[in-house]
């Protein structure tokens, strides 16, 4: 198999196109078991009956893990909001809505939310104390079983043939609680140095689910330790910033 039509580069992998699929290639010292994972993942979530691409098989090529999977024909929502700057609210809507439609589907097998945070609470490089802290916070969180991507941004939907969104990258996924998930997409959005979409999907997502700012919020410090674990030196000293704060206005 000869891959040449790059359609993504990523630190540790790269997305080709072949004929009817996407192969997403891993470096060779990639983990296997993340590799496997991520396609399991994705299995699991295709049961649930959302537009993903189908996982098609798991396999090598020279000697670095690939996925294949169903090649979806079109541009990611992020490429659509930078394109069309007019749309960007009701684009924001779209994102939301798929959100929540993520959050109103169970997947029994998939990870737990919580598991997952608390392993990462441990494998960060903050002190005891604040290790903690994030555990104890952790604990008095509710826990729910509801599908969450763990990664969800506007570059992870694809908007195919008739405007339809199919939804990419389940390496993540767990089962547990929607506003731990929500978070995580604030967070992402303050990554990316755009604090307006930031604020603004916050306020859409809590308002569309009825659900309290200020509980979404309580988990801020909680994902991003978890985000700290990834290794990125830009973005430690504002993650570190939101692990110690307790309360938010």
């Amino acid at each position: 198999m000869k891959l040449e039509q790059i359609i993504a580069v990523r630190a540790a992998k790269t997305l080709y196109r072949y004929e009817d699929m996407a192969v997403k290639v891993f470096n060779k010292d990639y983990s296997k078991a993340d590799v496997l994972n991520e396609a399991l993942n994705s299995a699991r979530v295709e049961e649930t009956s959302l537009r993903i691409p189908k996982i098609i098989e798991v396999g090598k090529i020279d000697d670095k893990w690939a996925i294949f999977s169903e090649y979806i024909e079109g541009k990611t929502l992020a490429q659509h909001m930078a394109e069309n700057t007019a749309k960007h609210s009701e684009y924001l809507e779209m994102f939301v809505d798929i959100q929540l439609d993520i959050h109103s589907r169970r997947a029994q097998l998939l990870n737990k939310l919580h598991d997952k945070m608390n392993r990462k609470i441990s494998e960060s490089n903050f002190d005891a104390t604040t290790r903690y802290d994030l555990h104890t916070r952790l604990a008095g969180m509710p826990k729910h079983k509801k599908v969450c991507h763990g990664d969800f941004n506007p570059s992870n939907i694809i908007i195919g043939e008739n405007n339809v969104p199919y939804l990419i990258d389940w390496a993540h996924a767990t089962q547990g609680n929607a506003s731990a998930d929500s978070a995580r997409s604030y967070l992402l959005f303050m990554l990316a140095d755009d604090a307006k979409t930031a604020d603004a999907y916050l306020d859409l997502f809590c308002t569309k689910s009825d659900t309290a700012k200020q509980y979404v919020q309580k988990w801020l410090s909680i994902v991003a330790a978890s985000q700290s674990v990834k290794g990125h030196e830009h973005e430690q000293e504002l993650l570190k910033r939101w692990v110690h704060v307790v309360d938010y206005e």
